[in-house]
């Protein structure tokens, strides 16, 4: 890679970092290139000169920059971020996770390749990134998890998922401000009226300014959310399988759709509220 080329020119000090290609230091300047994208990643004093004056010149087009310090200050400011998985699986539960992110917590999720778990396809990496997300100092965790059983319950009195959605947003921002209460700000992707969320929020909840953007994952709160939510997930999509004794896929392929088959030849028709959703059409189809 042609920016690995200057570095060595200009003598800079590699050493080996997790997840990176290649990580190089000269003065107060250091730069990762993360195995992901690869996304490039510049911190440290004289950023903006070495930005300006030689990676922006001489790399353009090379590599994308990672100084969103200075383009997405928002990021690093004090704010919840609010995710959700299990929202399109036909098993599992529907799970919705909050992170709390300041100045200091954003940078630690930036320097360990913190990112929208979709962009994750190892469950091992999920796993480890959750891990280093709930060891962060600092960092508010809020984890609120509707298993089938109550998914389809909740369903049925409320006819729309995004109505369910909301109210699964609402309790993750709640529960965080138990931890944060003088945190200003959540975001979360824009699913529906933002104003569903804000009916669902309690007293508390509704003085915190709530916002929603589509493509919300790029921000690291919303992206660690996202990895805490997943990794529930797939824990129960683990446990309950071994428990079942068959592998309960992700998504509506036609794995799940077997795996359904063969669930309910062995136990029953119900046994799909237990483990699945059954407003999803593979459930009619199975006579749910």
């Amino acid at each position: 890679m042609q920016l690995r080329k200057l570095l060595e020119e200009e003598g800079w000090e590699f050493e080996p970092k997790p997840y990176t290609l290649y990580y190089g230091r000269k003065g107060k300047v250091n730069v990762a290139v993360y195995e992901k994208g690869p996304k490039v990643v510049v911190q440290g004093k004289g950023t903006e000169e070495f930005v300006t004056f030689r990676l922006e010149p001489e790399i353009l087009g090379e590599a994308k920059i990672g100084y969103e310090e200075v383009h997405a200050p928002e990021m690093f400011a004090p704010h919840f971020g609010i995710d959700e998985s299990g929202k399109g699986d036909f098993f599992g539960p529907l799970v919705i996770a909050g992170a709390y992110v300041d100045a200091d917590i954003a940078r630690d999720f930036l320097k360990a390749g913190i990112q929208d778990s979709k962009k994750i396809g190892s469950d091992a990496r999920i796993r480890a990134l959750a891990q280093m997300i709930r060891e962060t100092p600092g960092v508010a965790l809020s984890v609120v998890e509707i298993p089938p059983l109550k998914y389809n319950e909740l369903y049925q009195k409320i006819g729309n998922l995004n109505r369910l959605l909301a109210w699964g947003h609402a309790r993750a921002i709640e529960n965080l401000l138990e931890q944060r209460p003088d945190c200003p700000r959540a975001l979360s992707d824009q699913f529906a009226n933002p104003a569903l969320i804000q009916r669902a929020l309690m007293a508390k909840g509704r003085e915190i300014q709530l916002d929603q953007r589509t493509k919300a994952e790029s921000d690291l709160a919303v992206a660690a959310a996202s990895i805490i939510a997943r990794e529930r997930f797939i824990g129960w999509l683990e446990r309950t399988g071994r428990k079942h004794g068959v592998t309960l896929h992700r998504g509506v392929s036609a794995q799940v759709k077997s795996t359904a088959r063969e669930l309910v030849a062995n136990h029953g028709p119900g046994i799909l509220r237990e483990l699945a959703k059954t407003h999803f059409k593979t459930a009619q189809e199975l006579g749910q």
